[in-house]
């Protein structure tokens, strides 16, 4: 009892300590005045100047003589000069920017601190030191402890009254009132909470209402304390039934609590605009959404009233414009009235999954999406809100689409044609379309409406763009859960009057006078009709058809963006080509299995080709605006396309219908290399024209593909030289296919590339040419002397001399080429062929040939060679003799 009663002795005579601690500081002040006017007195006497300069004028132009106060009785008149000058010389205040130093800091704000936290403290300690002592009983310490919250309280609002009176600055980061009082609460609140817990004094319905008293009381303090108070009212009043725990917890009582400290919250947050109170009571309150998670099965109810009265009070006190919430400026969205209203929104989507989809929960989830429509309708600031319940409401009905339970193929009424087979569904599906109707109206016609009502762009952008996305993200939802992504004319017709829909709200819109935002929603809307007539395909069609649907999307997409020459238009059609090329990424065969075995004629035709034609033509719509990054990424997924399509029809071809099989094949590998060649001869010429980045790279990589595959797979891999492959026919067989043709179009190429690349490129694919025309030679001679497998036999001296002289007459056929169209390249090519047949000679026929053969070899070489020097030097380079000196006769 000693210890408490010396404790209060602290705690006055730590206020009169205060009190002396001002009055010293002022009499400090009024020392450094009288200091400062003696040193300006110091100084030598400045020059004398007329007494007339020193008074003020009169109205009249005359010195005006200022009066003298007149000294009372018995005081001298120089004392009272002398005061009068000491009372009006002020000490100059301190620089606006000047940070106080450290004594300063130490005697006026950690000081207060440190005291405030002591006295806390010590209330703990006394209570912590009665029970080590034994020297008081529980209910005396109890008491103690809630005198000494009661004493710290008044002795906080005893000093507050006193600051408001007196003219001494309170400096709000070191508020003696407020500490004092935020001590108070933080004892009161440990009092309680050890009556409860360590002494069994009160009952927990009991210890749950003094705490949240406390706790409350801490908020309503904080109104004249500042926010130190608030921000410890908010933590108690949201851990006070993390404090009191029961056997058998009352969601009710809990939630209707947290309703109470909710509004309290966000009251204060309105009165003293705290930004920061209003979002930690609304992360507090998300928090309390966790002991709902872990019953089984949950309890709907407490937590519906829960994110329901959550909304409703941040909707009054905390959206900007809206009821008693703060003002707001027109047309801008503010981050904490959307966020706020996202929340509670958050909190009944998590009711509605974990609850697994019960119809309680998802009315409430209905409620409050549409609240927060209603809100963001009338208020701007919350527009976000409609993004966010955008995406809650595709997360609900996503989820509900792709859940494991089979009962999903009937509605009220019985199953519908086309929607499934008659398998018992869930009772809820009725309401879940009820649900999906309400949305898709909403949103729909609140994203139309909301066009016009604003002066800037983003609130009906947001608007518009919530009413396309939930009408197409809830139909293609139904679909998978109700169609099992099957055919179904009925979804196929729902998708029909949406686009129809969104069609009208385009022409509409289209017909209004310009407003901010107005074009881009247009062309959302726009969008969403393509959006509507793919799904509708979709619907209606096969599986591969989405795929064709979406590249079909995209052309209309880029043909739009010519019409509304919006950024975002050419964006989303590289999007949406982007979107394919994943979709095909995931499935080659786009149909799986239903792909086909017809050559050509089947899926593929469809799933790779009308996509690869829609993107040819989405570029060439979006050439007409930029050359940018959209525009490159269609033109990629067009030649992406272009080649997949070549390349999968011909792997179909190949391999029966399976192209997944592990098999390669000489067959395979000269398709793709001549068709490689051909799209990059095609490529070659369409860059001429379009000067595209995107053609020019593919061009290249076209010939880069076929170099490779000619090497490592038809002369490595697939050599019929080196593996037994039959080559079929005498001359039209499969030699023609992987190697004349090739050589044909890669000469070709060279021709394409000649005078727009650099001459080594152009000549490297000359040289793959003659190398390829050459291997076809050497290879239809062994197919005449071993049959159509041409490793098996052995090699005669018949079949060498043919060799050299099959060379040899290729030879001579490229010099008369290059003759003909005086082409220098042909003509060192020739050179080239024939110093390789004279090398064969030397080194080959030498050796292997005997008798007439190599006599023939040898004569044949000679006379070509002969020939061919003297066609060089008669024809080509001819050169003229110098005209000869007539011989004249001299005379004698």
């Amino acid at each position: 009892m000693i210890v408490f009663f010396a404790l209060l002795v602290a705690v006055v005579a730590l206020i009169l300590a205060r009190k002396a601690f001002n009055q010293t500081a002022a009499l400090r002040a009024r020392l450094d005045a009288l200091e400062a006017i003696a040193l300006k007195e110091r100084p030598a006497t400045p020059p004398l100047i007329p007494l007339e300069q020193t008074l003020p004028t009169s109205p009249a132009g005359q010195p005006a003589v200022a009066s003298e106060p007149t000294p009372t009785a018995g005081e001298p008149q120089s004392q009272t000069s002398h005061e009068t000058a000491t009372v009006t010389a002020a000490t100059p205040p301190p620089a606006a920017g000047a940070s106080p130093g450290l004594e300063e800091r130490v005697g006026t704000r950690w000081v207060v601190w440190l005291g405030g936290v002591t006295l806390a403290l010590g209330g703990f300690f006394l209570v912590r030191y009665s029970i080590d002592a034994g020297l008081l009983g529980p209910g005396v310490r109890i008491v103690l402890g809630a005198v000494f919250a009661l004493a710290l309280l008044a002795a906080g609002e005893w000093t507050r009254r006193s600051e408001n009176t007196s003219t001494i600055e309170i400096l709000p980061i070191a508020n003696i009132p407020a500490i004092l009082t935020a001590a108070g609460t933080a004892v009161a609140f440990a009092t309680t909470y050890a009556a409860y817990a360590l002494y069994d004094f009160l009952a927990p319905a009991t210890a749950f209402i003094l705490l949240g008293l406390v706790a409350l009381g801490t908020l309503a303090a904080a109104l004249l304390h500042g926010p130190v108070l608030a921000g410890l009212g908010v933590v108690g009043a949201f851990a006070t039934p993390v404090l009191v725990s029961s056997e058998k917890p009352d969601f009710w009582s809990l939630y209707v609590y947290l309703a109470i400290v909710t509004a309290a919250a966000f009251g204060l947050a309105r009165i003293r605009l705290w930004r920061w109170l209003a979002v930690s009571t609304i992360v507090f309150a998300l928090l309390w959404t966790l002991p709902f998670l872990q019953f089984d099965p949950p309890v709907v109810g407490p937590y519906a009233f829960h994110v329901l009265s959550g909304f409703m009070l941040a909707a009054l006190l905390v959206v900007c414009g809206f009821m008693f919430g703060p003002a707001s400026d027109e047309g801008h969205i503010e981050p904490i009235s959307s966020g706020s209203l996202a929340a509670y929104l958050l909190g009944a989507t998590i009711l509605v999954l974990v609850s697994s989809h019960a119809d309680a929960a998802l009315i409430v989830f209905t409620i409050l999406v549409a609240a927060a429509l209603f809100v963001a309708w009338f208020a701007p600031a919350a527009t976000g809100t409609v993004a966010f319940a955008a995406v809650f409401v595709f997360i609900v009905f996503a989820e509900w689409a792709v859940r494991a339970n089979p009962d999903i193929t009937v509605v009220p009424g019985g199953p519908l044609p086309g929607m499934g087979g008659p398998a018992a569904i869930a009772g809820s599906v009725s309401l879940h379309l009820a649900a999906a109707a309400i949305f898709a109206g909403g949103f729909g016609v609140a994203g139309f409406l909301a066009q016009g009502r604003s002066y800037t762009a983003i609130v009906p952008v947001v608007w518009s763009g919530a009413g396309v996305f939930v009408p197409l993200t809830l139909l293609i939802a139904l679909y998978a859960r109700i169609a099992h992504l099957d055919r179904s004319i009925p979804f196929a017709i729902l998708a029909v009057l949406l686009a129809a829909a969104f069609a009208a709200a385009t022409e509409l819109l289209t017909r209004r006078e310009s407003r901010p935002g107005l074009a881009i929603s247009v062309a959302l809307f726009a969008t969403g009709t393509l959006a509507a007539l793919a799904l509708a395909l979709t619907f209606a069609l096969e599986k591969g058809w989405l795929t064709v649907a979406l590249a079909l999307m995209s052309m209309a997409t880029a043909w739009i963006s010519m019409q509304r020459p919006i950024p975002f238009l050419r964006s989303l059609a590289a999007i949406l080509a982007g979107i394919v090329v994943l979709r095909v990424a995931y499935e080659p065969r786009i149909v799986g299995d239903a792909i086909g075995t017809t050559p050509i004629f089947n899926w593929l035709l469809w799933g790779y080709g009308v996509p690869a034609v829609s993107f040819w033509i989405a570029s060439h719509f979006l050439r007409h605006r930029a050359d940018d990054a959209p525009l490159r990424a269609v033109e990629a997924a067009a030649i992406l396309f272009t080649v997949l399509l070549v390349f999968t029809e011909i792997r179909h071809a190949v391999n029966g219908g399976d192209i997944y099989r592990v098999n390669t094949s000489l067959t395979e590998f000269a398709l793709q290399v001549c068709a490689a060649l051909a799209i990059a001869i095609g490529l070659e010429r369409l860059r001429v024209r379009s000067n595209s980045l995107i053609h020019n790279v593919g061009a290249m990589a076209l010939t880069v593909y076929a170099g490779l595959a000619t090497v490592f797979g038809l002369m490595l891999l697939e050599s019929p030289m080196l593996w037994p492959t039959d080559v079929g026919g005498v001359f039209v067989n499969l030699l023609l296919l992987a190697y004349a043709l090739p050589a044909l179009l890669a000469l070709l190429l060279s021709y394409a590339v000649a005078g727009r690349r650099h001459v080594a490129y152009a000549n490297t694919i000359a040289a793959f040419a003659l190398v390829l025309a050459l291997t076809y030679v050497t290879f239809e001679i062994r197919r005449l002397y071993h049959g159509p497998v041409l490793t098996r036999g052995v090699t005669t001296a018949a079949e060498q001399y043919t060799y050299s002289i099959a060379w040899l007459a290729f030879g001579v056929a490229l010099l008369g080429i290059g003759i003909a169209v005086d082409s220098l390249r042909a003509r060192l090519a020739s050179a080239a062929v024939i110093a390789l047949t004279i090398l064969k000679a030397f080194m080959i026929d030498m050796s292997t040939l005997t008798g007439v053969y190599r006599a023939l070899s040898f004569i044949c070489l000679g006379l070509v060679l002969v020939a061919i020097g003297w066609f060089y030097q008669r024809v080509l380079f001819r050169r003229q003799k110098p005209p000869t000196a007539p011989i004249t006769q001299s005379t004698v």
